[in-house]
């Protein structure tokens, strides 16, 4: 299959107004409602926002690994060096999948298999994918191992998963991923399940690898202390829409969304000392089954006025490289 370069070199992969639904008996849930963004060749984009306001939901899409009887994307595209993935084949997008995009999901123990070893599940993939010898799948699958950190390689390949802790399921997972060397790498939570030192060995490990060998990564977490650690770029989803693109240092710095503000003021501050109790953000996050007149974030905001309750907003700029969906942003970044 042959990909055409898009206008922009440094552009890999490009979403535009990706829409994403879930069918059930009685409803359809919008779960993505639109969104467009790029990943940058060799960048760490972060994607942050709580849990169901479309961030996995997104990777899936990306990836054609929706479920084929409740969901299915309804309008957009997604762009990987200028190819649109979703006029792919079954076929052809399997040949994409975990060679030139790789995923790294939650919990390493619902995606690796059981039944066989983790050499054997990474020498598969690199036999799929480039015709390899066994032999020759073996020895990379043991490097690959090395190369994560995993002591005693030739002795770890003929673990199975269950005899691993979770810290090696995940890093088995990460060699799993890069075995092909993909150009963008997606990891989805991926220390979610860990404890804290294992989950911070972890990050480090995604940063090192990806400054070795260049791959971009696509970050998502509803963490900011982890975006703050391991990403240049960062989007800000809540209700299956984007509402702030930003710089790192941009969106610390100066946040244009007062859902981005909550959910950095309600990160812990040692500084605030124990008895203070962590802010909030009142409300719910409104359900995606029903139509949503005006912004999605008015019911919640202490910014809103009536035109956020009567009226959609979009992405605009803020200022260069940022942007916000918000009508009221720069009364919000100067609060």
């Amino acid at each position: 299959m042959q990909m055409h370069q898009t206008a922009r070199n440094d552009v890999l992969l490009e979403l535009r107004d990706l829409e994403t639904r879930f069918y059930g008996e009685e409803s359809v849930t919008r779960a993505l409602d639109g969104i467009s963004f790029q990943v940058m060749k060799g960048e760490t984009l972060g994607v942050v926002g709580e849990s169901g306001c479309g961030k996995s939901v997104t990777a899936l899409s990306i990836l054609r690994l929706l479920p084929k009887v409740s969901a299915r994307i309804v309008g957009g595209e997604v762009r990987f060096h200028g190819c649109n993935l979703l006029e792919l084949s079954d076929r052809e997008m399997r040949k994409i999948r975990g060679d030139q995009i790789a995923m790294i999901f939650q919990e390493p123990m619902t995606s690796l298999n059981p039944v066989y070893t983790i050499g054997h599940q990474i020498a598969e993939a690199v036999q799929i994918h480039t015709k390899a010898s066994r032999s020759v799948a073996k020895a990379k699958a043991e490097e690959m191992l090395r190369l994560v950190r995993i002591a005693d390689p030739e002795r770890r390949v003929s673990n199975y998963p269950h005899e691993m802790s979770g810290g090696m399921r995940q890093r088995a997972m990460i060699a799993m991923a890069l075995a092909c060397s993909p150009e963008l790498l997606i990891a989805d939570e991926p220390t979610t399940a860990l404890d804290v030192t294992i989950q911070a060995q972890i990050l480090r490990l995604i940063v090192d690898l990806k400054e070795r060998t260049g791959t971009a990564v696509m970050f998502i977490t509803h963490d900011l202390g982890v975006v703050a650690e391991t990403c240049q770029r960062v989007i800000v989803m809540y209700a299956g829409r984007i509402v702030e693109q930003a710089t790192i240092n941009d969106l610390f710095a100066s946040p244009a969304h007062p859902y981005t503000q909550g959910l950095m003021r309600s990160m812990p501050d040692p500084r605030r000392g124990r008895q203070r109790r962590l802010p909030e953000i009142p409300g719910i996050v409104p359900s995606l089954r029903d139509p949503i007149v005006g912004c999605s974030f008015a019911p919640r905001c202490p910014f809103a006025i009536d035109i956020c309750r009567e009226k959609t907003p979009v992405l605009r700029d803020v200022r260069a490289g940022h942007t916000a969906a918000c009508w009221r942003a720069e009364e919000v970044m100067g609060a």
